[in-house]
């Protein structure tokens, strides 16, 4: 798991550093297919990476790349159960509101590591050739998915072409935290990594 950790944060920062939005996406695309069919910790089942061919990722779209500010929001806590990790508390510390989307709550890991975390639930979420059930992560800091901040103080970059499934969407051995109601917009999002439900 370590090693795979490794290779999330060096890939997350090689994306920070591009200067090629297209080829910075699919260097991410690939490092991901690669982990996915060849790392000891790939969430795949094994008669799923049997014939594993690779993540369904759409193409590099720029009109989904933003900057949006963190603006205040009520406190609020939410806590997920992970079974082996026990009751994991996440805090809400502000929402983003963007363009054509609508909002999302930010919010912080509330225990050892901290961390962003940002996921999405669109309306192609459960829907044949859509998106997992329980949506997406764009920020996961603490596990090394981080865009970075924007250019202006308090903004952050969001670029839902890098949106991808969680852990348990492969394994349901996994626990995992899913999109809540403020983590849930009526749009299509069209690009990101899509969910198959079989590989």
């Amino acid at each position: 798991m370590a090693s795979w950790r490794r290779n999330i944060h060096e890939v997350y920062r090689s994306v920070r550093q591009a200067t090629d939005l297209e080829s910075a996406h699919d260097l991410w695309r690939r490092t991901r297919d690669d982990l996915f069919a060849n790392h000891p910790s790939t969430p795949l089942l094994p008669e799923d990476r049997a014939h594993f061919t690779g993540l369904p990722t759409k193409p590099y779209d720029r009109a989904w790349r933003f900057e949006v500010e963190i603006l205040p929001a009520d406190e609020h806590r939410m806590i997920v159960p992970t079974g082996t990790d026990g009751d994991v508390p996440f805090d809400r510390i502000g929402l983003v509101d963007v363009p054509g989307v609508g909002t999302l709550d930010v919010w912080r890991l509330a225990s050892y590591g901290g961390g962003v975390f940002i996921p999405v639930k669109d309306a192609l979420a459960g829907k044949k050739g859509g998106t997992y059930g329980g949506g997406r992560y764009l920020i996961d800091t603490v596990k090394g998915a981080d865009l970075g901040p924007g250019s202006r103080p308090g903004h952050l970059v969001l670029d839902f072409n890098f949106a991808y499934n969680p852990s348990c969407a492969y394994d349901p051995a996994w626990a995992c935290p899913l999109a809540q109601p403020g983590n849930t917009v009526a749009v299509e999002i069209p690009v990101g990594e899509r969910y198959s439900g079989s590989y």
